[in-house]
């Protein structure tokens, strides 16, 4: 399971500038929205969005939406690149 993860992780990292130039507006991959890549993939997506000071609207969307298993990978990427904005009204 970790390894899965891990590749996992490392495709969402891989592929970022890939998705670069999607809703929103893409900030700079730190050290620090690394971790909150980690962390909403390992623990729960709208942590991720909470270390990234995110607005409240989007970390309680990336949180509730996390039950699905397949949100958790675009919650990484959005972490990771500290994505700014999005779509339905900045949430997601």
């Amino acid at each position: 399971m970790k390894k899965i993860l891990s590749i996992l992780f490392a495709l969402c990292i891989l592929s970022a500038p890939v998705f670069a130039g999607t809703h929103g507006v893409n900030g700079k991959v730190s050290g620090r929205s690394i971790c909150a890549g980690a962390l909403s993939l390992l623990v729960w997506p709208g942590i991720g969005q909470v270390v990234n000071e995110e607005p409240y609207d989007k970390n309680i969307t990336h949180a509730i939406l996390g039950l699905t298993g397949i949100f958790r990978i675009w919650s990484c990427y959005d972490a990771v690149v500290d994505r700014h904005g999005g779509v339905w009204e900045n949430r997601i």
